[in-house]
């Protein structure tokens, strides 16, 4: 299987269900994210971890919603892995970091988590919480850490059950096709 048809089979089959409590489901996540992505002029690569940045939680064997029974299912890592070994770190690491963002920035910005939807703020719990000043400073050392920045602040915005998005297709042909040939299926164990 190609790595297109693969994630047409992923988004096409697994982000068809409602994104947690929110009023859009995964599928209308992620082209939100990629559009909001391109909008503000984000990098091809950007744009792709902007539109693949959940798929852990399609990929993992956790089931729909691991959060609800107080399960950290970890779909960043578990993105981050796949996502990898497909696209390379420029894809993979703002994806493997956009939940210590969200810590981050709850920690660092106090009116961010008034911004939070009812789903971020159970996960935020689930994952640790607000940041201590040490992870605070750990994590703006990480080479990715802007990147993540701002693919977090995609991820709270990319949530409008109104919003109108290019196809899934398009993102695959103008962006995930032009990025370096890497291949692999293995999911998340």
């Amino acid at each position: 299987m190609t790595r297109e048809a693969e994630l047409l089979d992923i988004f096409g089959k697994r982000a068809t269900a409602r994104y947690g409590l929110a009023a859009v489901n995964q599928l209308q996540h992620a082209l939100q994210s990629a559009t909001l992505a391109e909008r503000q002029g984000e990098t091809p690569a950007k744009i792709v971890a902007a539109l693949l940045h959940d798929v852990g939680h399609m990929v993992h064997p956790l089931g729909e919603t691991p959060a609800v029974q107080g399960i950290d299912d970890r779909h960043e890592a578990c993105g981050a892995d796949w996502l990898a070994a497909q696209f390379g770190p420029a894809v993979s690491e703002p994806v493997l970091l956009h939940v210590a963002a969200k810590r981050f920035l709850v920690a660092a910005e106090p009116a961010y988590f008034a911004r939070l939807s009812s789903d971020s703020i159970r996960s935020l719990e689930l994952q640790g919480g607000a940041m201590d000043t040490t992870e605070q400073a750990a994590f703006r050392a990480q080479p990715y850490f802007e990147a993540a920045v701002r693919l977090r602040r995609i991820d709270e915005a990319a949530k409008d059950p109104n919003a109108r998005t290019p196809e899934f297709t398009y993102f695959l042909r103008e962006y995930v096709d032009r990025l370096a040939p890497r291949r692999t299926s293995e999911n998340c164990a």
